[in-house]
């Protein structure tokens, strides 16, 4: 079976990560994950016994633009799925859900076109913001062909030893031109939700706050929010998920505001943009 060649989402030409794994949890050791459909998509968006879900307020890194040893103090982080999770540590493994790789495109292209956005002219459909195709997620059929391929994506990501997945690009519908709606995107949300909880993994919800009112049926468990502070919706996100949140903040002023009102109860970081690893120009991570 063809199968996609991985490579990182990069923000503005970066991404290569990997994850974390959560103290007190045993963590097996890592291998590659592969770019594979798996045979099955879960569709339960019911949490199994063995789903562990971060603890609130858990000094936390976002690595997800290139792995590196873990700061004093961090007790969970999030790393790309073709990097590998840090041993004793909460690892949430990051995944392009909604949208396709740039590097990715030509074989989206060959092994399954139909499954790319396109509107009424033919053209893709395009995040411009990071040159990256929309999937199109618009029927159930649709849907199901897709939670297969990033299923085995999830899959991957817990043989190589994460305890959650942070399924990245839910708010893509409002970027589509109003050809996907909210309803697509937790429909789709809630198959990837139910594979991950059948391959033991937390979900959860990245972004997208307009959703927060949906949670509980899509079945997220935590929250990923980035600039929650910035745009003010911080509480609404601890509300939802009884301060399960892991707050990214990329300009100081924010990430003080957040400190401020947050501290002790949300796990928060200052990152730079790029989220470079620790060594590289540019690089910057502050926690409360």
């Amino acid at each position: 079976m063809i199968v996609a060649a991985w490579t990182p989402r990069l923000p503005l030409v970066r991404r290569l990560a990997l994850t974390a794994v959560l103290a007190l949890v045993l963590v097996g050791c890592s291998s590659s994950s592969a770019d594979r459909p798996s045979p099955s998509s879960g569709s339960s968006a019911g949490r199994a016994a063995h789903v562990v879900r971060p603890s609130p307020g858990v000094g936390f890194d976002y690595q997800i633009g290139g792995a590196y040893k873990p700061p004093s103090g961090v007790r969970a982080l999030s790393r790309d799925r073709g990097a590998a999770p840090a041993r004793g540590l909460y690892n949430v493994c990051y995944v392009n859900a909604f949208q396709a790789q740039p590097d990715a495109l030509d074989w989206w292209r060959r092994a399954h076109p139909e499954l790319l956005l396109r509107d009424a002219h033919g053209r893709l459909v395009i995040d411009q913001d990071w040159d990256e195709p929309l999937l199109d997620i618009r029927t159930a059929a649709k849907r199901a062909r897709l939670a297969r391929i990033v299923g085995g994506w999830i899959d991957g990501c817990a043989h190589d030893g994460f305890q959650a997945v942070e399924p990245d690009n839910l708010d893509s519908y409002e970027r589509s031109g109003g050809l996907i709606d909210a309803a697509d995107a937790v429909a789709f949300a809630r198959l990837i939700a139910g594979r991950a909880h059948a391959a033991g993994l937390a979900v959860g919800q990245k972004n997208a706050a307009g959703l927060l009112s949906r949670h509980a049926a899509t079945g997220f468990d935590f929250a990923v929010a980035e600039e929650c502070a910035r745009y003010e919706e911080c509480g609404a996100y601890a509300s939802a998920y009884g301060d399960r949140v892991f707050v990214i903040e990329y300009r100081k002023t924010d990430f003080t505001r957040a400190c401020r009102a947050w501290s002790g109860r949300l796990s928060i970081v200052l990152r730079d943009r790029d989220v470079r690893p620790e060594g590289e120009k540019g690089y910057v991570r502050q926690a409360c």
